[in-house]
């Protein structure tokens, strides 16, 4: 996001099984011939303990293929989990969300921002910033441990200084029972899951194995973050929307949420496209939606750009969203892939990869946190 990490709507598939040489890559059925399609491809390929079989490479170069032009050419797609996550796995995480939200305005500023570090912690509505504006919705934001050394004591043995950001615990509700047990199983499918499409990614560009040894290095220790949010109906005229519009600043965004149409839009790449049009990325049984971020517009020096995206919600339905942010590690030295050269180059497109130069990706999050959210 802009001024914020990531929060929007996504949805999930439960559609036939397709015979194994379909069930990779398809389209959204386009409104019509100008409005483009968000692909959904299928990660089994490269998912934990799947079996080698004699087809296992020829699968895994289709999805790897699909991957690479999703990122290149659109920064969205869908991603089919059902093979990965049961249907009662995600309906449950959403519902605990729901219930979280349900119980009191007292209650769920027990966990405040203010009680830990600034960032970890429940906002209440209007309280998340983007652009300068509030954001109609509430949330719950989680991430990973502590990145920082322990802090030596004091002379006088004091450990009691305030908290840096990020620095602080994860602060979990007491209700609904099991949510932190719960939600915490998820982070880790989500983590398993995010490694599986930096290696689908990473075959997408061609990388040797050295290679993608070297960007898995980059994410094994994944400084991740979590947020649970509500999003209540948007009030007619209200000023502002759901959440405006952003691009994610990290690495991988895998949104799970409510199967209400409409509200998570994207802006499409194409110079052809209308200056405001916006495509909707709706729900679908069974899977959820991936996007890019900022990290990988500079590891492909721009060749992946983060793509524009917001999430205006006016159905009547009060719409759960739970986006996990796969981020490098906190001190992650991120820059300009070779890998990404060659591939521009053996597509013609030499001219699409530019020099952006490096960050480490602890320092660029310090940057970008401070701004998210009003006090």
């Amino acid at each position: 996001m802009i001024a914020k990490r990531s929060r929007l709507g996504r949805q999930r598939s439960h559609e036939p099984t397709e015979p194994a040489s379909l069930n990779i890559i398809m389209t959204i059925p386009r409104a019509d011939d100008s409005t483009p399609s968000l692909p959904i491809i299928d990660p089994t390929p490269y998912l934990p303990a799947i079996p080698s079989s004699p087809t296992l490479a020829e699968e895994r170069a289709r999805t790897a293929k699909a991957l690479h032009e999703a990122c290149r050419d659109v920064g969205f797609f869908y991603l089919r989990v059902d093979s990965f996550l049961s249907k009662d796995e995600m309906d449950e995480v959403l519902d605990l969300g729901r219930e979280f939200f349900g119980r009191s305005k007292e209650e769920k500023e027990m966990i405040g921002l203010d009680k830990s570090d600034g960032v970890r912690g429940y906002q209440k509505l209007h309280q998340n910033i983007t652009q300068g504006k509030a954001d109609h919705h509430e949330g719950l934001d989680l991430y990973a441990p502590n990145p920082y050394p322990s802090r030596p004591k004091t002379e006088t043995g004091d450990t009691t200084r305030p908290l840096r950001p990020l620095e602080g615990p994860n602060l979990w509700p007491s209700h609904p029972e099991h949510f932190r047990s719960k939600m915490e199983t998820w982070i880790e499918k989500m983590k398993a899951l995010g490694t599986a499409v930096m290696h689908g990614m990473a075959d997408g560009l061609g990388m040797t194995g050295e290679e993608w040894d070297r960007l898995r290095g980059c994410v094994e220790e994944s400084f991740w973050v979590m947020r649970v949010i509500g999003y209540p109906p948007l009030p007619p005229g209200a000023d502002g929307i759901s959440c405006g519009e952003h691009k994610d600043y990290g690495c991988l965004t895998l949104l799970h949420a409510d199967p209400i149409p409409g509200s998570l839009q994207v802006r499409p790449r194409s110079t052809s496209s209308k200056a405001e049009e916006w495509i909707a990325a709706s729900p679908i049984e069974g899977c959820i939606v991936v996007n890019i971020g900022s990290m990988w517009e500079l590891w492909t020096g721009g060749y992946y750009p983060a793509t524009l995206h917001r999430v205006v919600h006016t159905s009547p339905k009060y719409r759960v969203s739970i986006p996990f942010f796969f981020e490098p590690n906190f001190d992650a030295q991120v820059g300009l892939l070779d890998a990404a050269r060659r591939k521009a180059g053996e597509e013609g497109r030499d001219d699409e990869v530019k020099e952006l130069g490096g960050r480490v990706y602890g320092e660029y999050l310090l940057e970008k946190v401070g701004g998210n959210f009003k006090y």
